[in-house]
C-alpha cells in the first residue's frame, strides 16, 4: 500500500501530477499556496490582487510541471514562477495606469487583533496598510529580496538561487531594501522599522 499524498515528497507529488493525478497537484498547492500568496501580497500590497497572482502562478506551474527538475526544491521553483507572475502583474498595472490614469490600488485590509480596543485595532490596521504600501512601493529588485528573506524566511542561498543572483547581491539588496523601507516609513510618519 502506498503512503498517503500528505506523506510524499514534493518531487513524488510532481511526478504523480504528471500522470494526471489531480489530487497530487492539489497537495502541492496546499503545501505552497500560503508562501506564494505572501510573496504576491508583498509585491502587490493588495490581498485581492495577491490571490489573482497566486492563482496565475499555480496555473503556470501546472502547465510547466514537465520542466520541473525534481533534484531542486519545489518551493524554490514555484517561488521563481510566483515572482515572474508578480513582475507580469506590475507591468500590466503600469500599462493600465498609463492609459487610464488610474489611482493606486487600495491596500489590503489587515486583520485586527481581537484583544485590541477599537482605537488600537484601527491604528494597527493603518500601520499594517502603510507597511504593505511601503513594501509594494519598493523597486522590484529590492522588493524581491526583502519578501523572500524577511517575509518568507528563505536563506540567503535560496534567495540567490530563486532570483538568479549571487549571495552577496542578496545581502546588499536586503540591506538597501531595509534602509529604503525604513526611510519611506519614517517619511510617512511611522518612525523606524
Amino acid at each position: 500500500m502506498s503512503p498517503p499524498l500528505s506523506e510524499r515528497s514534493d518531487a513524488e507529488l510532481a511526478a504523480l501530477a504528471l500522470t494526471a493525478q489531480q489530487s497530487a497537484y492539489g497537495e502541492l498547492m496546499r503545501r505552497h499556496r500560503d508562501a506564494v500568496f505572501r510573496l504576491a501580497r508583498g509585491h502587490a500590497g493588495d490581498a485581492t490582487e495577491a490571490l489573482d497572482i497566486t492563482q496565475e502562478a499555480f496555473i503556470a506551474a501546472f502547465a510547466a510541471l514537465a520542466r520541473y527538475d525534481a533534484a531542486r526544491p519545489f518551493r524554490l521553483w514555484i517561488a521563481r514562477i510566483a515572482i515572474n507572475k508578480c513582475h507580469d502583474w506590475a507591468r500590466r498595472r503600469a500599462v493600465r495606469r498609463f492609459f487610464t490614469f488610474a489611482r493606486p490600488m487600495e491596500e489590503a485590509v489587515a486583520m485586527a487583533d481581537p484583544a485590541a480596543t477599537p482605537e488600537e485595532a484601527v491604528q494597527s490596521e493603518r500601520e499594517l496598510q502603510r507597511i504593505n504600501a511601503a513594501i509594494a512601493a519598493l523597486p522590484v529588485n529590492l522588493k524581491d529580496v526583502l519578501v523572500l528573506r524577511a517575509i518568507e524566511g528563505a536563506s540567503q542561498a535560496e534567495a540567490a538561487q530563486i532570483l538568479g543572483i549571487s549571495e552577496k547581491a542578496v545581502e546588499t539588496r536586503l540591506y538597501r531594501a531595509r534602509n529604503k523601507l525604513a526611510e519611506q516609513l519614517r517619511d510617512d510618519g511611522m518612525g523606524r522599522v
